[in-house]
């Protein structure tokens, strides 16, 4: 089916099932162009509470539409391809968590949103890369168990002066570790006026030689501060900004830097979700319940 047949398919259906779409800023910008709700995993699960529509489509990977399900239990949540995955959410497992509770009975366990319901159920409260550092330095506690991102955790410690326990040891975003120093000089000879842009999963020696180190939320905030960028996150990210901002540059750090698991949904994938209702996103009462304190307790703190 052509582009644009397509699109007014999936507008039809969008009315017919009185459904939103809401899409993650990594995803295809064919995907972006049509999303009601366009945001960073905090945006979007911000955005998910208050949602007035039967179906949520959602565009992004499978804990983020899980994160939507917990946060809308009556509604019909559908992830588009089982195969949008996030392979950083799945290096963290129940038993990591557990096991470094009973060294350390006393410490928080704070998790990224990347990570599955069934971890999520055992945190005290989830963060994102926006509020991490802000949430981190409320807690009375001075040791934190932090997963499943080490860098994002090595972050957090930098900026609180905390102890953060990494759960599991190596745990990372392979997109993010992609860049290197190499890549900064190159950034800085090509382009030596504009400014980095780094996000916190990156390897803490390339957040060191960044302007800004921020949330994809943080650099849609912070882009109008200066007039050309260099972005040290997934490459979509440069379209969604793009679109924001005509007047300023914007340029990846590296065109390789891709999410698989955000590529893996297309248009014909959201066509065929609604119009077959797959793939509904189900999660357990129990681990739904115990999962949603730790969000809410996430929204309230940030």
């Amino acid at each position: 089916m052509e582009m644009e047949k397509l699109v007014e398919e999936i507008m039809r259906l969008k009315e017919e099932r009185n459904a939103i779409i809401m899409a993650h800023n990594y995803q295809l910008p064919e995907i972006q162009d049509i999303a009601d709700f366009l945001g960073d995993s905090l945006e979007l699960a911000r955005k998910a509470v208050d949602i007035e529509a039967d179906v949520i489509a959602f565009a992004g990977v499978d804990f983020m539409a899980e994160t939507a399900k917990i946060l809308n239990p009556e509604k019909t949540v559908l992830l588009p391809t089982r195969r949008a995955t996030c392979a950083m959410a799945n290096m963290l497992r129940p038993e990591h968590i557990i096991e470094l509770k009973k060294r350390y009975p006393e410490a928080p366990v704070v998790l990224y949103v990347n990570t599955t319901a069934e971890t999520k159920a055992l945190a005290d409260v989830t963060v994102t890369s926006a509020n991490a550092v802000k949430i981190v330095e409320k807690l009375d506690s001075d040791v934190i168990i932090f997963g499943p991102d080490k860098n994002l955790g090595s972050y957090v410690a930098r900026q609180t002066g905390k102890k953060v326990i990494p759960v599991p040891e190596h745990g990372h975003c392979y997109v993010h570790r992609k860049f290197t120093l190499e890549d900064v000089e190159r950034a800085r000879k090509l382009y030596p006026k504009a400014k980095l842009m780094v996000h916190p999963e990156c390897e803490p020696e390339v957040q060191e030689q960044a302007d800004v180190i921020v949330s994809t939320g943080g650099m849609i905030r912070r882009a109008k501060e200066w007039d050309e960028w260099v972005v040290f996150t997934e490459r979509e990210m440069v379209y969604r900004l793009s679109k924001l901002y005509p007047n300023i540059r914007f340029h990846p750090a590296r065109e390789d830097a891709t999410c698989i698991g955000m590529k893996a949904i297309t248009l014909n994938h959201i066509y065929e979700s609604l119009r077959d209702m797959k793939y509904e996103v189900e999660v357990p009462a129990e681990i739904a319940e115990r999962a949603r304190k730790a969000i809410e307790r996430m929204l309230e703190m940030s």
